[in-house]
């Protein structure tokens, strides 16, 4: 049985089932660094090519990681994410470190030229748990549009083969806009087929380089949404980032059997069963997940700890501060765990199992406690 952390840490919560996360969270994400060789469109950071001064030393990672531990067992697991995480020159001394202290990583690397063969195989005897490779276009036409760096999607692929075949457990990221969500069923096919098991769908949020880029009307984010919900009954463990609304979309087509109406999924549809056929099995979407704040902590390059890597909100600094202190103590990530959210997200009868963006609602709004403007339901589309 593959092991849930979700599971593992509400099952321990003193605040019971239905706040599984009040004491710790599933995930810490800590970006070791900005620096990156890629430039992509949609990138919440402006990359840049050199570390930025005050990123986290090496014993400051080492004590972070520790911070980490204290949480208690089962700990958070760590994701190393950038930025880059092999442009550090310590990646492999703090990736020893996490497993010494018995915290489960995952790693987020770019796709270039470090990530080779070799680089891989040293992941892999490093006890990573899982590596999350990008791809967001079943093509190179689009993929490389999106990078902005010819050649990348041919290397993705290759190095989802690498990571196969040395056995680690792969997860393909893909952000989803305006310009690639059409080639989802293609997309899915595509990884599939070489093998990989989990699928997470990041649903663009206007920050950073991203700003600049266009991303779906709710209409559309429903219509991929109950695709997502279709394409999780093929056997692959299919994750939303920033779009908590599936749990809403999948809880009505369990109840009602109902499907979305609209013409942009039913093409959505008919190209997933062209490619794959009649589904089988069970729905791979759970009935509840996080949010950034409830399950999820994130820390900057600089030791800065906001509720999650597109909520640019300051709550303390891991410099300074005890990482669990903040993250049960903060009156922002009290309120999102309590649900004390405005708007259309604060009337809404799925606010406990959804809770919309806060990313999103801090990036249309500047307040993280506020309506979701890419949920249909949110907007009136539903009686």
């Amino acid at each position: 049985m593959e092991f849930n952390p979700a599971l593992s840490i509400a099952e321990k919560s003193p605040e019971g089932p239905n706040k599984p996360f009040a004491e710790k969270p599933i995930m810490v994400f800590w970006e070791t660094t900005r620096a990156c060789l890629l430039s992509c469109v949609h990138c919440r950071a402006s990359a840049i090519k050199e570390p930025l001064p005050g990123e986290l030393t090496t014993e400051e990672g080492l004590r972070l990681i520790d911070q980490v531990a204290s949480f208690g067992k089962p700990s958070p697991i760590i994701v190393f994410t950038g930025g880059d995480p092999l442009l550090r020159k310590d990646l492999f001394e703090l990736l020893s470190h996490a497993s010494d202290a018995g915290v489960r990583f995952a790693l987020s690397p770019a796709v270039t030229e470090l990530l080779s063969y070799d680089a891989l195989k040293r992941i892999k005897e490093a006890g990573v748990s899982a590596v999350s490779i990008s791809l967001d276009g079943a093509n190179a036409e689009t993929h490389d549009s999106i990078r902005r760096i010819d050649g990348t999607f041919q290397r993705t692929v290759q190095a989802m083969k690498d990571a196969v075949s040395v056995g680690l457990n792969i997860q393909v990221n893909t952000a989803i806009m305006k310009s690639n969500y059409t080639e989802l069923p293609q997309l899915f096919h595509l990884i599939k087929g070489l093998g990989v098991k989990t699928w997470e769908l990041f649903f663009l949020v206007k920050v950073g380089r991203g700003s600049g880029v266009e991303d779906l009307a709710p209409e559309e984010v429903e219509s991929v949404c109950n695709f997502l919900y279709d394409a999780s009954f093929y056997g692959l463990m299919v994750r939303t980032v920033e779009a908590p609304f599936i749990r809403r979309v999948a809880k009505e087509r369990q109840e009602s059997g109902d499907y979305w109406k609209d013409e942009r999924y039913q093409r959505l549809r008919r190209d997933l069963l062209q490619a794959e056929g009649e589904p089988v099995g069970h729905s791979t979407i759970g009935p509840r997940g996080t949010l950034d704040g409830d399950g999820i902590l994130f820390v900057g390059y600089d030791g800065a700890i906001s509720p999650g890597g597109l909520v640019p909100v300051t709550i303390g600094n891991v410099k300074t501060e005890s990482l669990a202190s903040v993250y049960r103590d903060s009156e922002l990530l009290r309120s999102i765990r309590s649900r004390a959210m405005s708007g259309a997200c604060g009337m809404c009868s799925f606010i406990e199992i959804c809770g919309g963006s806060r990313a999103r609602a801090y990036a249309y709004h500047q307040d993280p406690l506020s309506s979701d403007p890419a949920c249909f339901y949110g907007t009136g589309g539903h009686s």
